[in-house]
């Protein structure tokens, strides 16, 4: 969610440290309309996280037509949380390593800007791991084994 704010203010013109080439480009319609979907779509599979520990990740719930009450093959949702949980992983890595250290790019946001940055997208580093973590758990009790 933090990340998701800042990406939001981002997208309405709030100045949120980007400079140069970067901040020139992350203005405008374009960018507004950009980081609305990607808000929606990471709230979304966020909330679809949900599915790894709640029953409806197990059965489709009874009020949605014709599918509900069915039961959930777990290879339906273990490979796509699996592929979720590597492609966060992956993003995040690559967007720590365009943004910080030698090979960081210089026009990301620095001092206060940076660190605001930061401590709103640091939760995001621990969603991929912590999806990974769900993922076995569920396909272990999917399994009906306990390893």
């Amino acid at each position: 969610m933090p990340s998701c704010v800042w990406r939001l203010s981002l997208g309405f013109g709030v100045d949120v440290g980007f400079t140069g080439r970067l901040g020139a480009m992350y203005t405008g319609t374009a960018i507004m309309i950009y980081v609305l979907v990607l808000s929606v779509a990471s709230q979304a599979a966020a909330c679809l996280t949900l599915g790894l520990v709640k029953p409806w990740g197990e059965r489709v719930p009874r009020w949605i037509p014709w599918l509900g009450g069915r039961r959930i093959p777990p290879l339906a949702v273990i490979i796509p949380a699996s592929l979720g949980a590597l492609a966060v992983v992956a993003l995040c890595a690559a967007v720590t390593l365009a943004s910080k250290g030698p090979l960081g790019n210089p026009d990301f946001p620095h001092g206060t800007a940076g660190v605001v940055m930061d401590v709103c997208y640091a939760p995001l580093l621990a969603w991929g791991p912590l999806v990974v973590v769900l993922t076995v758990a569920y396909a272990r009790r999917r399994a009906g084994r306990v390893a």
